[in-house]
């Protein structure tokens, strides 16, 4: 069984960028989310991948993923994710024997800057690098869907008020 354990913290400051030492532009698409699972497509580069995640229990949750055909993944985001995609350009900056991926996401969620690592077992010690800010791991309002909801409700409220005319 495929296990991801993973800890999530806000950028302190822009340090990391001195210390990337590579990016990747991905773009996510939500195509179920129930009871904290999810269902993602996702196209990173020219390689893509559908990815099934578990409820979180503590740090840890399951997570299967496998490579499908980039014209499926590009199909599945245009019509089956119903607007649930977001953009983000994930760099990889590594910091004492580990590497962090730092998202900067763009579109909707543009200006949300999140540092994940992923580990291999909950009790692992880690370093933290002195641009690593709050620890958000495990906290709702800092879930990719929730930080999308978040967005995208004023986005749409307002176009419910031009279709208005008000």
């Amino acid at each position: 069984m495929a296990l991801e354990i993973e800890r999530k913290f806000l950028t302190g400051n822009e340090g990391w960028r001195e210390h990337a030492i590579g990016v990747l532009k991905l773009h996510d698409g939500l195509l179920l989310a129930q009871d904290g699972r999810k269902l993602r497509v996702r196209i990173a580069g020219q390689v893509a991948s559908i990815t099934f995640k578990s409820n979180r229990f503590g740090i840890t949750r399951t997570e299967f993923e496998y490579q499908i055909p980039l014209a499926e993944a590009e199909e599945m985001l245009r019509h089956e994710c119903e607007g649930r995609c977001i953009e983000k350009s994930r760099y990889i900056v590594p910091h004492h024997n580990a590497n962090w991926n730092v998202d900067v996401y763009g579109g909707i969620m543009s200006g949300i800057i999140l540092a994940e690592i992923e580990l291999s077992s909950e009790d692992q010690d880690i370093s933290l690098p002195d641009w690593i800010g709050r620890e958000v791991t495990g906290l709702p309002e800092f879930s990719k869907t929730y930080l999308f909801n978040a967005r995208r409700a004023p986005a749409q409220a307002a176009m419910a008020d031009e279709i208005a005319g008000t």
